[in-house]
């Protein structure tokens, strides 16, 4: 069985960039509204994708040590001062890089660049590119 066959989920490489996007946009919601990433979830009135269920309770699951990942090697930037797109697209790129082997390195990052030069800011991608490329390099080494 394959991990995506174990987590429900059974869509395409295009059902995957729409359940990041998706995550992205609860993951902001739970920010926003200063709620957890079940409370988010429990409150739609469509259950989420399965993908992007998953990638949002890691999320909430591991947040203060992807946090404290992202604090690491975000050097000259606090948590706090990033947009908050970019706060939710790292935590999932860290999120997958950290737990989800199954995931190649190049999709996590290519897929999290691109939300971020599609929500964020002009300097957005490049920033986020730097970021996960960076924490890929010690917890994916090769």
């Amino acid at each position: 069985m394959s991990p995506e066959s174990s987590s429900g989920y059974h869509g395409g490489v295009g059902s995957r960039r729409e359940a990041r996007e998706r995550a992205m946009g609860l993951l902001y919601e739970c920010e926003a509204k200063s709620l957890t990433p079940g409370e988010v979830l429990d409150d739609l009135p469509v259950p989420a994708e399965p993908f992007a269920a998953e990638l949002v309770l890691g999320v909430g699951e591991h947040q203060a040590d992807i946090d404290d990942t992202i604090r690491r090697y975000a050097q000259g930037w606090t948590l706090e001062r990033m947009p908050a797109i970019d706060r939710a697209v790292l935590r999932i790129g860290v999120f997958e890089l950290q737990h989800r082997p199954d995931v190649p390195t190049g999709a996590v990052i290519s897929e999290a660049v691109e939300l971020a030069k599609r929500f964020s800011t002009e300097d957005s991608g490049r920033f986020v590119n730097g970021m996960l490329a960076a924490v890929a390099a010690d917890v994916r080494p090769g």
